[in-house]
């Protein structure tokens, strides 16, 4: 049995042609994006695990953290009494807390998010743009 002939690119007509093309590139974009929702998809879930297990970790440094704290109030109870070393260590960690957080109010100042550098360069080549006209 012999094969159905299909005709050659010199026996088709341009619209024929730029049909084809059309068909296959339409087809490509359509599987290019399908691969792309596809690894977008198992990256997302990658992300999600890795979140989850950050989340994990953080909840359980706060609980070795509130054990240690513990035990500093502890440690001090035996030479100040139980009341002052928690008193003692409530008031070191509120400070330091109170550091932490001027700190970070200084941080995100709304001044901090412009960016000097790239209006000043924008600047410049603008200058040097007017100069050359």
């Amino acid at each position: 049995m012999e094969a159905p002939k299909r005709p050659y690119a010199d026996d088709r007509s341009f619209a024929d042609l730029l049909g084809d093309l059309v068909r296959d590139v339409s087809g490509l974009v359509r599987s290019e994006g399908r691969l792309v929702r596809a690894e977008i998809a198992e990256a997302g879930r990658s992300v999600a695990v890795g979140a989850e297990l950050i989340a994990a970790g953080a909840i359980l440094l706060l609980v070795a953290l509130i054990v240690l704290v513990q035990a500093l109030v502890v440690l001090l109870a035996e030479w100040v009494g139980p009341a002052w070393a928690s008193l003692i260590v409530g008031v070191g960690l509120a400070a330091i807390g109170g550091l932490l957080i001027a700190r970070g109010r200084k941080d995100m100042t709304a001044a901090r998010l412009v960016p000097d550098r790239t209006i000043e360069q924008t600047s410049r080549d603008a200058r040097l743009a007017r100069e050359q006209i």
